[in-house]
């Protein structure tokens, strides 16, 4: 069988994520087949599996920076792979396809750690980003070559390492004639820029801010934990607007610093979160006044970058929105209001649900690491090169 035809055979592959929220996995089934810039892909079926409250409480503490020791972290990166593998095996069954059926698996793991602008570090400055679930173990339980690790090869080029799903928007939403902007709202907002029949390096993006995290910490906290997140933006719905307050957040530094760019919960983490409660307290906010500023806060420092670094030189028709805060009618009207003349397009008009782009991404982004070739945008990343993104896990022989 020639290189050709091999990269024209359909395959099944498995794509895995979890976010910075730490809410569960999500799976994603895709048949891909092709090579650039004739990548074919179809979403075949997509599911997701929550963690356990032990599990995700240690990835939060974990990722909140408090204190760990090497062995518990090995111990938590084998613990996260099992999990992860279990995952996958779950999908399986539901999707009703055998393992044996899938040729890989693109894992994302959890990221507890990124830092993807470098800082002074031992005499010298250093970028670094952490991602565990152990690949090597995902792929021995599972019997599916893993792809695992993706971050790591685009900040070795000089990247921040991410975003990294502007490969897969790319290859899902440029078009001929108009231009686009893809959002994902998950714990972190982040936009992919593709201009009218724009080529890869034309591409940009960059994480705008907050997105999920801040409302979802916030009801955590204002509910003792009873709820993960605010369903249908209900208690952001009965809270009262502060000006005083909005204006502190949209103040932030974050937000005027150009792209590349990339953040997390190292910044708008659990620290964030509790200089916006003593905020809110300064301000005399009831729980669902401080909910309610974060929700705006979202949707505003979203239109803020469009406006600061994308509209003024490109000409941009639609925005294409994923992810779990496109669930969240208030943050979608906020930025539908700030936005005249651009249409809102759920994911789901053009093939992929809302709730399984990234899992979709990271399966494309395993198949052409397969097939050894780069999936970063350095455009997007920043990073001096392309590059072959993550380490293959191989499984054992069948």
């Amino acid at each position: 069988m020639t290189r050709g035809e091999r990269q024209s055979r359909a395959m099944l592959v498995l794509g895995l994520m979890s976010g910075t929220s730490a809410d569960g996995i999500d799976a994603a089934l895709v048949r891909i087949s092709g090579a650039p810039p004739r990548v074919r892909s179809e979403l075949l079926a997509h599911t997701a599996i929550k963690f356990a409250p032990a599990i995700r409480g240690e990835i939060l503490r974990v990722a909140e920076q408090r204190p760990i020791t090497a062995g518990e972290l090995s111990q938590l990166n084998f613990r996260l792979g099992a999990v992860f593998a279990d995952a996958a095996l779950t999908a399986c069954r539901k999707f009703r396809v055998a393992p044996a059926r899938i040729a890989l698996i693109g894992s994302h793991g959890q990221t507890i750690f990124h830092q993807g602008a470098p800082a002074k570090y031992l005499g010298g400055r250093t970028a670094s980003t952490l991602q565990i679930g152990e690949p090597s173990v995902i792929a021995a339980r599972t019997g599916i070559t893993t792809v695992g690790d993706f971050r790591p090869a685009d900040m070795a080029a000089g990247g921040q390492g991410a975003p990294l799903v502007p490969y897969a928007d790319y290859l899902l939403y440029r078009d001929a004639k108009i231009g686009r902007a893809s959002l994902n709202l998950g714990g972190i907002a982040n936009v992919t820029v593709i201009p009218a029949a724009a080529k890869p390096s034309e591409v940009f993006a960059f994480d705008t801010g907050p997105a999920n995290m801040l409302i979802d910490a916030l009801v955590a906290h204002f509910t003792k934990e009873r709820q993960r997140f605010d369903k249908n933006a209900r208690l952001a719905a009965k809270g009262r607007s502060i000006p005083a307050i909005l204006d502190e957040l949209l103040g932030d530094p974050y937000l005027k610093v150009p792209p590349p760019k990339s953040t997390g919960r190292e910044y708008f983490g659990r620290s964030y979160t509790k200089r916006l409660i003593a905020l809110g307290r300064e301000h005399r906010a009831k729980p669902n006044d401080l909910i309610r500023a974060a929700t705006i806060f979202t949707a505003l420092s979203v239109v803020d970058a469009l406006h600061r670094f994308v509209l003024p030189n490109h000409k941009i028709r639609q925005l294409i929105v994923s992810g779990g805060g496109a669930k969240n009618p208030l943050v979608l009207a906020q930025i539908a209001a700030a936005l005249p003349g651009i249409e809102i397009v759920p994911s789901l008009e053009l093939g992929v649900p809302e709730d399984a782009k990234e899992a979709y991404a990271f399966a494309l982004l395993a198949y052409e690491t397969l097939h050894q070739r780069p999936s970063n945008i350095p455009s997007a990343t920043g990073a001096h090169r392309p590059a072959i993104l993550g380490k293959i896990c191989y499984a054992s022989p069948r």
